[in-house]
């Protein structure tokens, strides 16, 4: 691939402006940084490492990365009272590909207040396998309720609860009290503000979520709010295998 077109399919501009960092002498190639001032010259793109005003990149045909999602921030491109998560991630992530869609999307989404693990990808299969409830990748989440939770809540939350834009039961795939007040609730659905209302509709109120795992993936302790990381191959092989339901507690 020329170097002026990886650069444009990684987000770092138009072609013109690709090629301007090119003929800059803003560019270098390799582990060792050998610079490279042609634009047209011709890479394996493969596991290239590069460096564009003095910053590492790896080329990536499509991007796979996880997001420690704070508090406060909204999972929208247009967000309406709270900035958006994609101002946490460096301009070329959110130009990757140049279309009018460009960029990496969200998996799925976290309220405003809620945090923890997001997936982010360009890759629309991917997205598409892990918010599918049909392929029920499961989502684990740390809930801090309003009022003690107690055993008839847990087996309501179990059996299913109905949902007012939903007749079908919406159920749990594994729930279990961690404290008076806190609990762990895995899910295999996305529906809108599903965990809300789920416990509101068993007489509770959620004070606080984060979501700490998805499939297969954790949130790394060591990734702290507001950061991000490329998944690792393992990690996307993972989320993309045949998963089972869970089992109920």
């Amino acid at each position: 691939m020329e170097l002026q077109d990886m650069l444009f399919s990684q987000g770092f501009g138009t072609r013109r402006v690709c090629c301007g960092l090119v003929q800059q002498g803003l560019v270098q190639v390799g582990p060792e940084r050998t610079p490279c001032d042609n634009p047209g010259a011709v890479f394996d793109e493969r596991e290239l490492l590069f460096h564009v005003q003095g910053q590492s990149w790896r080329y990536y045909a499509l991007a796979y990365l996880m997001l420690h999602k704070p508090a406060g921030f909204e999972c929208s491109q247009k967000p309406a009272a709270y900035p958006s998560i994609y101002t946490l991630l460096p301009a070329p992530l959110r130009r990757r590909g140049g279309a009018a869609a460009a960029g990496v999307q969200a998996v799925g989404r976290l309220d405003q207040d809620s945090t923890g693990l997001l997936l982010l990808s360009d890759d629309g299969a991917f997205i598409h396998r892990l918010t599918s409830p049909r392929h029920h990748v499961a989502k684990v989440y740390q809930v801090r309720l309003k009022h003690a939770l107690d055993e008839r809540m847990i087996s309501r939350l179990l059996q299913g609860v109905v949902l007012d834009d939903d007749p079908r039961p919406v159920r749990a795939a594994a729930c279990q009290a961690l404290a008076e007040n806190q609990m762990q609730l895995t899910l295999t659905e996305g529906k809108y503000h599903q965990v809300k209302r789920m416990l509101a509709a068993v007489g509770n109120r959620v004070e606080g979520l984060h979501r700490s795992s998805i499939g297969r993936v954790d949130l790394p302790a060591d990734l702290l709010p507001g950061q991000w990381r490329w998944l690792s191959a393992a990690e996307v092989a993972g989320l993309t295998q045949k998963m089972p339901a869970p089992a109920g507690c």
